[in-house]
């Protein structure tokens, strides 16, 4: 199929009043989501390659797509290779898409992209470098994949727009009224007369409202435009629910409702608006992840408005949510308590399946694992499609097992590795473990102990309030850069309470992320650093920790060794929330220092003392006899 889907979008490319020489499909909505709705699946649709990160180029010649390491192997699996070229972007040697086109293409070409999906500070780069090889870059406002959908009479499904639920102060910590109040104090700090909220997390913690629009992200289809006397809502066709607009009234807020597809044309007014309020100068304020689109409505697309300028940066609540309150903190210990319950269940029955010579497949252990989540309480759902990833597949860094044709089983001799999470009212948890099914063989050993001491390394390390997470990530890697090994992708990522599991600004990994505001206590971030033998196994261990402040006195294994707190910068470290034990049969037991080796101790004691009652109460006894052997005390 991709060959004709190609054919008929170059056919479209061609017939523009411009005719293009290339266009960019990104893997994007109107929101910069990272994960997307089918509607939106543009990317996947053209090229067949699933995963959750890419851009094509189509040209009238060549069809490319630029991804990074984790994807390689899902690519080269999922993908016509005789059609499509993969851009190993990752790779030193891999020419940018802006170099790429401005080398292919030839001076006055055009290269056409839907401004919905690029953002301001992906489109100005872009824009610049193509200026400079004498190109010019295209805003097309039809999108060309959907057009071409429609031609194939395959239409691009329904954008949905399902119930809102509210989240109650309980879980939230913070009233909707008081994180507008706050917001609109920034907006006085800026001189600000409008704050443009696009990005759907953002809406959703802003009003603590939170939807089920796209797969494992709880979020709704909208925008939030605040000024400082309404606050609007653009959402599905504009009449907020009775319900929702009165438990609003009670937080503090009275929300006005618009239809979702009315933004651009309310942005609009609302620019000329403010340039001919003759009253001084306007600004509007939006998030620089943005999109062009929204940028260039804002502005008054195109046409010079004075007195009215744009400000394009950072989004306030992007910050705000970053820094977990006291509440919300609590809430995501809890969650990782009962999550903790749930994933070992699951690995005891297991390995009592595997050991009595019983059939489980990767996506029935996948189901089974739900099982036991949904036996939890507050659980709404996974929080990212698991990744049960057994033998070669583990090695597939977010492998996704398909429901049809042959199924893969989990054999005795499989190392596994299974990524997976919950949405729980009260938190989001993401964690990874990795079992040998079987006995494991000293290579897996070593490098499944290499990756759990730079787990430990980032976990234990104390570091400057302020520094960016990028400044870690080398402790994660060092015990595998030691024997010449590596993984292709970051060590850490935010995570949103009861949001998006892959949460920014801030992160941890080899580059550093462009709008780290710097570390600071109150953050939850992942710890997952990994390694992968392509075509046998991979190994992640992936917990979730706290970001908290550091003195001699803190509960922390290396607080009592320190001398100072950077001259009064302040001291931070990690405190980890995920709770199910490591395999200790997978370890080199040489390659661990006493540090390391009473730190793993210290935390599968920990991690019974929690857990251990909670079996016992909940008559799951087989369960906590279990978890005392995978936590008992390791020994040289």
């Amino acid at each position: 199929m991709t060959l004709q889907r190609l054919t008929a979008l170059r056919a479209l490319m061609a017939s523009q009043p411009t005719a293009l020489a290339a266009y960019i499909i990104p893997t994007a909505d109107a929101h910069n989501s990272e994960y997307i709705a089918p509607v939106d699946a543009r990317r996947e649709w053209i090229s067949g390659f699933t995963g959750s990160a890419g851009v094509a180029v189509v040209t009238d010649a060549k069809a490319l797509v630029w991804t990074d390491g984790r994807y390689y192997t899902q690519f080269q699996k999922e993908v016509d290779m005789n059609v499509w070229t993969l851009m190993k972007q990752s790779l030193p040697d891999t020419p940018s898409m802006e170099k790429w086109l401005s080398s292919n293409l030839v001076a006055g070409s055009v290269v056409g992209v839907d401004p919905q999906t690029l953002t301001r500070e992906e489109w100005t780069p872009l824009q610049s470098a193509l200026s400079k090889a004498k190109m010019q870059l295209l805003a097309v406002d039809t999108n060309l994949v959907d057009a071409t959908r429609l031609e194939l009479q395959d239409p691009s499904p329904e954008r949905p727009h399902n119930s809102l639920i509210h989240l109650p102060v309980e879980y939230t910590g913070k009233t909707a009224g008081q994180k507008i109040k706050e917001l609109r104090e920034k907006m006085v700090e800026k001189n600000v007369s409008a704050l443009v909220i696009t990005a759907l997390d953002e809406v959703a913690y802003t009003l603590n409202l939170r939807g089920s629009d796209i797969n494992y992200n709880p979020v709704f289809f909208s925008y939030l435009l605040i000024t400082p006397t309404s606050v609007v809502l653009f959402w599905n066709a504009g009449e907020i629910p009775k319900d929702i607009y009165d438990v609003l009234v009670e937080e503090g807020v009275e929300l006005e409702g618009r239809p979702y597809g009315e933004i651009t044309v309310a942005l609009k007014k609302l620019a000329k608006e403010l340039s001919e309020n003759g009253d001084g100068e306007h600004s509007i304020w939006l998030s620089s992840d943005a999109s062009e689109a929204i940028h260039r409505a804002a502005s008054g697309e195109g046409e010079i408005k004075k007195h009215l300028t744009l400000v394009s940066e950072t989004s306030p609540v992007a910050l705000a949510k970053l820094i977990k309150n006291p509440v919300e903190l609590e809430g995501f210990r809890q969650c990782h308590i009962r999550d903790g319950v749930a994933v070992v269940r699951f690995f005891k029955w297991l390995h009592d399946q595997i050991d009595a010579g019983k059939s489980v497949t990767e996506i029935q252990a996948a189901e089974k694992l739900l099982e036991f989540r949904k036996d939890e309480k507050y659980f709404m759902g996974p929080s990212f499609e698991t990744i049960p990833g057994a033998g070669e597949n583990g090695a597939i860094i977010h492998y996704s097992p398909s429901r049809e044709g042959p199924q893969r089983v989990i054999r005795p001799n499989d190392m596994f590795l299974l990524d997976s999470g919950g949405q729980y009212m009260d938190g989001t948890t993401d964690i990874t473990r990795t079992r040998h099914m079987g006995e494991p063989t000293l290579a897996q050993m070593d490098a499944f102990t290499r990756v759990l001491k730079g787990q430990i390394s980032v976990g234990t390390a104390l570091y400057p309030k302020g520094v960016k997470g990028n400044v870690l990530d080398t402790l994660a890697r060092k015990a595998l850069w030691d024997a010449g090994l590596d993984y292709a992708h970051g060590t850490g990522h935010g995570v949103g309470h009861f949001l998006n599991v892959h949460e920014g600004p801030a992160g941890v990994s080899w580059r550093p992320y462009p709008h780290d505001p710097g570390l600071a206590a109150g953050q939850i971030l992942s710890n997952e650093p990994g390694y992968y033998k392509v075509g046998e196994f991979g190994i992640r261990h992936e917990d979730l920790v706290e970001t908290i402040a550091v003195t001699r006195e803190t509960e922390h294994p290396r607080a009592s060794n320190l001398l100072g707190d950077f001259d009064g910068r302040g001291v931070l470290g990690f405190n980890t929330i995920t709770l199910v034990p490591n395999q200790k049969k997978c370890l080199k037991l040489e390659l661990l220092d006493d540090f390391e080796l009473r730190y793993i101790n210290a935390y599968h004691a920990r991690v019974f003392k929690i857990l251990g009652p909670i079996l016992k109460e909940r008559g799951f006894e087989d369960d906590y006899l279990w978890l005392e052997k995978e936590c008992a005390p390791i020994t040289r």
